[in-house]
């Protein structure tokens, strides 16, 4: 197999995994997401600002969607584009959160992910504004 064909199979796997996480994300699923990040994930959030707060391995990780999942129950990612090439992936997205009636609101960011092993090592999220 050439280098082009596993870089090709790579970059499938990637989008691949990217989806599942990002499925898994929208359901709050914590336990699927752990079960696709690497022991020593990376999650990099954008808040707070400027920078955001980076957490590492697993059950920092898990604290941090959950904690999240906790403060945005009705919380929607929508995906606006996908693309990959071998182990990196980008998305690109809408968040959408419902307070109530009267609150809600979107912003628009990215997520820069690393793959490795058919894993997630590294979701990196920036926004806009």
């Amino acid at each position: 197999m050439s280098q082009e064909d596993e870089k090709q199979i790579q970059t499938a796997e990637t989008i691949k995994i990217i989806r599942q996480f990002n499925e898994a994300f929208n359901k709050q699923d914590l336990v699927a997401i752990v079960a696709i990040m690497t022991p020593d994930c990376i999650f990099e959030n954008t808040y707070p600002a400027p920078d955001g707060k980076r957490y590492v391995g697993q059950q920092a990780v898990r604290a941090a969607f959950g904690q999240f999942f906790k403060e945005s129950p009705d919380a929607e990612f929508i995906t606006e584009e996908m693309f990959a090439c071998g182990e990196r992936g980008v998305v690109r997205w809408t968040y959408h959160w419902f307070k109530d009636q009267h609150e809600s609101g979107h912003v628009r960011g990215v997520d820069i992910f690393r793959v490795q092993n058919g894993k997630v090592a590294e979701k990196l999220s920036y926004v806009k504004g």
